[in-house]
């Protein structure tokens, strides 16, 4: 059976501090210094004990019942969840993994209530920060990624929609949420963001064209864009353009932000005006066509650029797609969809990888034209099928 190795994060890592976020109309008060620059570093792989949590259906003969229990309330029987009871979610990542007991940490966003949460199985869910956000239209808390040197420095950046900007903050164990990116246009729709780290440790911010497509043509605003940026809010060394922090521009609403392990591929969902979007990001490019589009509308959320698929959530209909690629970027193959059905978990929005077969995901059950079960909405360790042959026993 597949194992759960490989995870990003080392174990024995603190907890973060609770805290209440505030927004000052500055980008930074006077006096704060900005986040130190460490080079990204792996800490200790672990591995949990036992066998990789599956989904329900997954690895049963065609018409086979499930064996695990339907949810009960806020329990759910489950191995593969590792959160319960949420409000839709718009952001995860993993912290920690027990290795004594295999208890699987996370850290989960929720859009409309500005909450961030460290989520462990069994036990609730356990607020770090709240954000007063205006979740009008798409906006709201919708974007969450680690420090690079998260073992080191414990740092987590969100994005964050507030009365009169979005913005990129900053939280550190012990003290209030800071301002690392401000002014980001907000408008009707668009607000959208999505954060990752490249392999070099520099954060990328996926922002919206805040309903005005003219301002994502615009190189000298922030909206439409995607953004390369250290952890003051400075545009990045190597940036394409010596002084601006922009990497790529051509957003209208961006779902999800991944990058490949080794570096070589990154990669952005958004909701175009007619049809969900992938593009591949070029530095110093505008995105121009979609390396594949969905007039459909499955609703794109996060992403997963692995060794040989591009992996993504989809929020407007249940399950996975697995884009079949090759190693320079090109793909194969159509679309398949995966974990529909009894064999997964509904609607899906964040998504991020684990090692090249699983990835940490939450449920957007609770939104419009989904349909929750009493646990929901979830944070969740999935499988992808088709993995590469030596994840298998």
């Amino acid at each position: 059976m597949s194992r759960l190795r490989g995870l990003l994060i080392g174990s024995a890592l603190g907890l973060l501090a609770a805290g209440c976020a505030s927004f000052p109309e500055q980008p930074a008060p006077e006096g704060w210094s900005a986040a130190p620059q460490l080079t990204p570093q792996a800490g200790p792989v672990p591995e949990l004990p036992g066998e990789l949590p599956k989904s329900p259906g997954q690895g049963q003969q065609p018409g086979q019942q499930s064996t695990v229990p339907p949810p009960q309330g806020c329990k759910d029987f489950s191995p593969a969840v590792v959160g319960t009871c949420l409000n839709p979610v718009s952001g995860v990542a993993l912290i920690d993994v027990n290795q004594t007991t295999g208890a699987v940490t996370a850290l989960a966003t929720e859009r409309a209530t500005g909450r961030l949460l460290r989520v462990t199985k069994d036990v609730d869910p356990v607020e770090v920060a709240k954000f007063d956000v205006d979740a009008s239209g798409d906006g709201g808390l919708s974007g969450l990624a680690l420090s690079p040197t998260y073992p080191e420095d414990q740092l987590v950046y969100v994005y964050v929609t507030t009365a009169t900007d979005n913005r990129v903050m900053r939280i550190a164990p012990g003290d209030v949420p800071k301002p690392v990116l401000t002014g980001i246009p907000k408008g009707p729709a668009g607000n959208r963001g999505a954060l990752a780290h490249d392999t070099t440790g520099a954060l990328l911010v996926a922002t919206g064209d805040a309903g005005n497509p003219a301002l994502a043509a615009n190189p000298d605003s922030l909206a439409g864009k995607v953004l390369r940026i250290d952890g003051a809010g400075q545009p990045a060394r190597g940036n394409p353009t010596p002084g601006s922090r922009v990497l790529a521009s051509g957003l209208r609403s961006p779902g999800g932000l991944c990058v490949a392990g080794d570096g070589s591929k990154t990669w952005v969902t958004d909701a175009g005006a007619s049809a969900d979007l992938l593009y591949r990001v070029q530095p110093g490019k505008p995105l121009g066509d979609a390396a594949w589009s969905w007039p459909e509308r499955p609703g794109l959320g996060g992403c997963a650029s692995l060794s040989n698929v591009v992996w993504l959530a989809t929020g407007g209909t249940p399950g996975t797609l697995t884009l079949p690629m090759n190693p320079d970027g090109s793909f194969t193959g159509k679309p398949e969809p995966g974990l529909t059905g009894e064999d997964g978990y509904g609607r899906l929005g964040p998504m991020v990888a684990l090692d090249d077969t699983t990835a940490l995901v939450g449920t957007v059950n609770k939104n419009p034209g989904g349909t929750p079960v009493s646990s929901d909405d979830r944070v969740v360790i999935i499988v992808r099928d088709g993995g590469p042959p030596d994840s298998k026993d």
